[in-house]
């Protein structure tokens, strides 16, 4: 067995923790499942509630995508430094602090009186989602052995299959009733702070002081160089900001570039970096990190245009949409559950990755056969399928990794996991929105050119003010995104393609029985 690959011997393993039974350990990171059950719920209600808010703030399909954007980017530039924190600090302060951030944004958010304020809402959850990732998987890699995680890591995924079906029914009901869509960012706050509460109570860690070294350049840069990348991406291409040919594009390209240069050799140096790079270039953990790019980009982008696919291409209230997304649901939590227990059982993982891989293609490209008028049972087929290789993925990647690495290192091995897989959804969402937008925008022109109301597109192509349309105008626009939605998922499958192939190459390492 290759060295980089061998599992950490137990001698070297920091004895830290004393072995708990189930009872024990559910007990104690029964907070963490709340906290982590908060911050999921915060996004998919809000993937459900975004056409509405877009409509009522005056937003458009830009507006849109960074509203999802900005907290994928803040939670991917963050989780490496909350999880380089895991590995210097006490965890359950750590996961304490990115709850009250979690809170403050949530909070916010449902205050936000225009589309900025909200964008910098979101960016402040996203900072607390960035803790809340990191911590949950830094507390479940401390205190549960790697045969054993498996379990451990299907709770965690049915409470993320839990959280993402209540999340667009409680969405849908809460935009549909008299409380508004204020109180879908305003429902998770009491749970985050009942999280608070249990893990003050039941979750007791052991910490061992190190000597601290906060890795800052690397963390600036790594920040940087991420939002120049997402924000070049949301607007390249558009007819009102800048070309692919033009001097915008040159200087962000090479000014990504550049600070990536800089960020590899100050993370070669510094002691402490925010991405080791001595982890991250192992074989499993660097094949896991570039299947996590490729699944994030269709995860969050399914998420974030099924729902809106339903709500301006098939007319559905909030509610019937949340309902519509159910077979992706049940997808996930059968995946994520039935493969945790398998892993625990038989101590093999690959094959579930394996799977999974290939039915999130076929769910992806068979979603991409959408149009507006495409019969629900295709769709929910598609669902169906991406849900169960979603859930077969997710945390299995991540277990993958925490086999390999020293306890000591597993903060920052998970939470790099995390971070790619969350830059990978924010450049999906950021790609696939403006892609979307464009053909939005081209079939919009060629209708109204062909109803001789060609004066009316410059002012319709971007816009998700659908109450304020002339009826046939928003059929127009609606007709527009039924047919162009389509095109997110076919270049998502075909993305999802890598996954597979890193997939194949990572080595099976049996998983250890030990912390």
């Amino acid at each position: 067995m290759p060295e980089k690959d061998r599992p950490t011997d137990l001698t070297e393993v920091a004895a830290d923790q004393p072995q708990m039974d189930q009872r024990e350990v559910l007990k104690s990171i029964a907070g963490v499942l709340a906290s982590f059950f908060a911050a999921m719920l915060a996004a998919t209600i809000v993937s459900i509630a975004l056409p509405t808010i877009m409509d009522v703030l005056g937003g458009s399909q830009t507006d849109f995508n960074w509203v999802l954007s900005t907290t994928l980017l803040a939670n991917a530039a963050t989780t490496p430094i909350w999880g380089k924190m895991a590995d210097l600090f006490d965890k359950k302060k750590l996961l304490q602090a990115g709850i009250l951030v979690f809170v403050l944004g949530s909070l916010l958010a449902g205050l936000a009186w225009s589309i900025p304020v909200l964008l910098f809402a979101r960016v402040i959850q996203g900072i607390g989602m960035g803790g809340l990732t990191a911590m949950g998987m830094a507390v479940i890699g401390t205190v549960i052995p790697p045969r054993e995680r498996g379990r451990y890591s299907g709770y965690f995924g049915a409470v993320m299959a839990v959280s993402t079906a209540a999340g667009p029914l409680l969405g849908g009901f809460i935009v549909d009733s008299p409380l508004g869509w204020r109180w879908c960012f305003f429902f998770g706050i009491p749970i985050s702070l009942l999280s608070m509460i249990l893990i003050h109570r039941t979750l007791h860690l052991k910490h061992v002081k190190r000597p601290v070294h906060i890795d800052w350049v690397g963390a600036i840069l790594l920040t940087t160089s991420v939002s120049i990348l997402l924000i070049w991406v949301s607007y390249v291409g558009k007819d009102d900001y800048f070309g692919w040919n033009s001097w915008q594009t040159y200087t962000m390209v090479s000014t990504v570039i550049l600070l990536a240069l800089a960020l590899l050799l100050v993370e070669s140096r510094v002691p402490e970096p925010i991405i080791p790079l001595k982890i991250i270039c192992t074989r499993t953990t660097s094949l896991a990190i570039l299947a996590s790019i490729s699944i994030g980009v269709g995860m969050f982008g399914t998420g974030a245009f099924i729902g809106q696919y339903f709500q301006i291409a098939r007319e559905a209230t909030p509610t019937m949409a949340g309902l519509m997304t159910l077979p992706m649901i049940a997808g996930n939590y059968f995946g994520s559950v039935f493969s945790g227990q398998m892993i625990t059982r038989f101590g093999r993982w690959k094959i579930y990755l394996l799977i999974g891989s290939i039915l999130n293609i076929a769910g992806l490209g068979l979603l991409g056969t959408m149009h507006h008028d495409t019969e629900y049972w295709i769709l929910a087929c598609g669902m169906f399928l991406n849900g169960v290789g979603m859930g077969f993925m997710l945390q299995n990647l991540v277990l993958s990794v925490q086999n390999t690495v020293k306890v000591t290192d597993i903060g920052a091995a998970s939470s790099s996991v995390a971070f790619f897989r969350s830059v990978g959804g924010s450049a999906g969402v950021a790609v696939l929105g403006a892609l979307l937008s464009r053909n939005v925008a081209d079939l919009i022109t060629e209708s109204l050119a062909a109803k001789g109301q060609l004066s009316a597109a410059p002012a319709t192509e971007d816009s998700l003010n659908l109450s304020g349309m002339p009826d046939a105008l928003r059929l127009v626009v609606e007709a527009a995104y039924g047919e162009a939605t389509g095109i997110v998922f076919t270049v998502s499958a075909a993305v999802a393609v890598i996954a597979f192939v890193c997939i194949v190459l990572i080595k099976e390492v049996p998983l250890r029985k030990t912390v």
